[in-house]
């Protein structure tokens, strides 16, 4: 089975374009989960961060932030959350890198929370494994 966004990349399935260079583009996000919802990715087929290579990578958040200024300015967008998911347990469905520009507005009904675990880990031990 081949992968969705290499499908639509190749235009074998259709999307909405908004944006295109040689190595990256951009088009609406089928889900719309709010209005301007747009997908960043490589043209090339790179499964999550773990794999894209660090100068594709820094491009492709160029792109991002460029597009997430026109998106919030030109739709009236009160901010915008940039989001990446990387291996199922992220909830990365699509196996191709790609970041999600969600633009923000009062009462958009998305949410998205983090839990405060700091009292069930020992920080000073989470620092060395990370500098391993």
């Amino acid at each position: 089975m081949s992968c969705v966004f290499c499908l639509i990349k190749n235009g074998e399935i259709s999307s909405r374009k908004v944006y295109e260079d040689d190595k990256v583009f951009a088009i609406l996000d089928i889900s719309q989960a709010t209005k301007g919802h747009t997908l960043v990715m490589p043209k090339e087929h790179y499964e999550s961060i773990f794999d894209i290579p660090t100068d594709l990578y820094l491009h492709l958040q160029s792109v991002a932030q460029m597009l997430a200024k026109k998106i919030v300015k030109n739709l009236g967008a009160l901010g915008c959350n940039i989001l990446n998911n990387n291996g199922d347990a992220a909830g990365q469905v699509v196996k191709h890198f790609h970041l999600h520009i969600i633009p923000r507005y009062e009462n958009d009904d998305i949410t998205i929370e983090s839990v405060d675990h700091s009292k069930d880990y020992d920080k000073d031990e989470i620092f060395k494994e990370v500098l391993k």
